[in-house]
């Protein structure tokens, strides 16, 4: 793999856009070359594919900030002092790509803590550690999964992607729940395990579950699993 978190190529021959990148450069009424239609094209369509936000999940190297910072609000038996909500990554996302437009610059390369990150771990830290910090005491002091639950636009692009995608977290299992509350406390969107643990559809169909799987892992009563959405709805 050559290239970074905004452009890269895969062998010399398949191609990736980052879709929050090509949306605010198609703002600015700067076109891509062919490569970089089919490199948004083929990232589009294996995250609308696998899973919801299988990039927040499994890719995104914030999730090592965001971790750590989680483990140690337990560890200090920290409260989250402020709450906002979820919806606010929408509007980010549309406030960059209009004010992309409007500013003919690509807002987002100014305050991406994740490819501030990205660029820090392969490069050595620079002047955007202040960025991944931020996220840190943000996640840490201020708001419980603060940055991936709430703000972060490049979710909410992933999010809106995946929304129809395949694999799905399934609770298969339901009536083994004891109600401990486990995944609840590992989910970075614990509001979209309320449904399928209460009654009705057994599938997380929220849009902005990450597909992290850390509700399985945690689960010893193995009552979650990942199952293709098509008829999960009806298994017992």
């Amino acid at each position: 793999m050559k290239g970074n978190l905004s452009s890269s190529v895969l062998f010399d021959v398949v191609p990736f856009t980052d879709p929050l990148i090509a949306a605010q450069s198609l703002a600015t009424g700067h076109a891509f070359e062919a490569e970089g239609f089919i490199g948004l094209a083929v990232v589009v369509a294996i995250y609308a594919l696998i899973a919801p936000r299988a990039f927040c999940g499994w890719v995104c190297p914030m999730n090592v900030v965001t971790d750590a910072a989680a483990w140690l609000r337990r560890k200090l038996n920290f409260k989250a002092s402020f709450h906002m909500s979820s919806s606010i990554r929408y509007w980010l996302l549309a406030l960059l790509v209009v004010g992309s437009g409007v500013s003919g610059t690509l807002l987002w390369t100014w305050l991406d803590p994740v490819s501030a990150l990205h660029r820090g771990l392969i490069f050595g830290v620079g002047g955007g550690i202040w960025l991944v910090g931020s996220v840190f005491i943000l996640d840490l002091l201020l708001v419980e999964h603060g940055w991936c639950g709430h703000l972060c636009p490049l979710g909410a692009m992933y999010a809106a992607i995946g929304e129809k995608s395949v694999m799905r977290v399934t609770a298969v299992n339901r009536s083994a729940c004891t109600k401990c509350m486990d995944c609840f406390n590992v989910c970075p969107e614990p509001q979209v395990l309320r449904q399928p643990l209460k009654g009705g559809d057994k599938r997380v169909m929220d849009r902005n579950c990450m597909s992290c799987g850390r509700c399985i892992d945690v689960c010893a009563e193995q009552v979650l699993e990942f199952r293709k959405r098509f008829g999960a709805e009806n298994e017992e």
